[in-house]
């Protein structure tokens, strides 16, 4: 096999037939609803590193200072040979354990972008020349299996992207993950944690406004592809800290009585004067949560990190 491979388990329409299911369910239930992965086109996904950069948005921060001290001690207690990726991207923090995993035989990006693969495949390999790399394009939150590649292996799941899943969400995920893994298998995952109010809703509604323009991008994806006419305009961006859940909202508020359009769909959407879309949850944990919901799923944490301020942590867990 060539150093790099890309595996498509996704059929060439999966995109589109998912976002016209999600758009027809979510716009028509109460209260409206859409998942935020629908964010991430070019132009949501080049906002996403914008707001990596700013003051008040620290969780990209906190788990690169994670994994630059740390990456040494995953190695030694993984010895992975194989190294899965969940929602790779553009494989940027990953590095790190890449060059600290210096037993390393095959890196297994899972993405639902092709093109983001290949290039995040082609660098990794001009800088790792012995290094196999076989990407998967493929949705983590549908059934996959992973290529044979020798063990043991590590599973990542990074940027506190499992708080994106609700609960029930959440407890699916983790057990479908330990269905991919063999036992001694280990699975590090990326978790924000729980903190002020503040801090939390500062890093979700910066004052530049780059949040409220990626929230809103999720509307001109929808006109884009499902030829709606949305005015962004209409709604304002909003981040609420639910107390009780634990978690942040995004949502999108309509700034008047309105309707939409959606012509793919043959859809109206009617919207009243300050009626919101939920676009987002991020779920914001504590150590003794995340120990529970892994136990339950079949994983037993062996390690907790946190960057020196302790706003996030890395776990890593063995599969049971």
């Amino acid at each position: 096999m060539s150093p790099l491979a890309v595996t498509r388990t996704l059929p060439a329409d999966a995109t589109t037939a998912a976002l016209r299911a999600d758009v027809a369910h979510g716009l028509t239930r109460t209260p409206k609803q859409l998942p935020p992965k629908w964010f991430y086109d070019a132009r949501g996904s080049d906002l996403f590193e914008a707001i990596t950069t700013l003051p008040d948005y620290y969780p990209t921060r906190a788990e690169r200072e994670i994994l630059i001290s740390r990456s040494a001690d995953i190695a030694a207690a993984t010895g992975a040979r194989t190294l899965v990726e969940l929602g790779s991207g553009s494989s940027d923090k990953t590095r790190h354990l890449i060059k600290a995993l210096t037993g390393l035989h095959t890196y297994v990006p899972v993405d639902v972008s092709e093109s983001a693969l290949a290039a995040a495949g082609e660098a990794l390999l001009a800088a790792h020349p012995g290094l196999t790399v076989h990407a998967l394009v493929a949705d983590f939150q549908q059934g996959f299996a992973l290529p044979g590649t020798p063990g043991p292996r590590l599973l990542a799941f990074l940027g506190g992207t499992v708080g994106n899943l609700l609960p029930e969400e959440r407890a699916a995920f983790l057990r479908s993950v330990r269905e991919l893994l063999a036992p001694g298998d280990a699975l590090l995952l990326g978790t924000d944690l729980v903190k002020d109010e503040a801090t939390l809703v500062a890093a979700y509604d910066d004052a530049q406004g780059v949040t409220t323009e990626f929230n809103k991008n999720v509307l001109n994806v929808i006109n884009r592809e499902l030829g709606a006419d949305f005015d962004p305009d209409d709604f304002r961006h909003v981040a609420v800290w639910d107390a009780e859940r634990e978690w942040i909202e995004m949502r999108l508020r309509a700034r008047r009585e309105l309707t939409v359009k959606v012509p793919a769909l043959d859809l109206v959407v009617p919207f009243t004067e300050g009626e919101e879309i939920r676009t987002e949850i991020s779920a914001k944990f504590r150590e003794e949560g995340v120990r529970e919901e892994l136990a339950a799923s079949g994983f037993e944490l062996s390690e907790w990190w946190t960057d020196e301020a302790g706003r996030f942590a890395l776990s890593l867990s063995v599969r049971t």
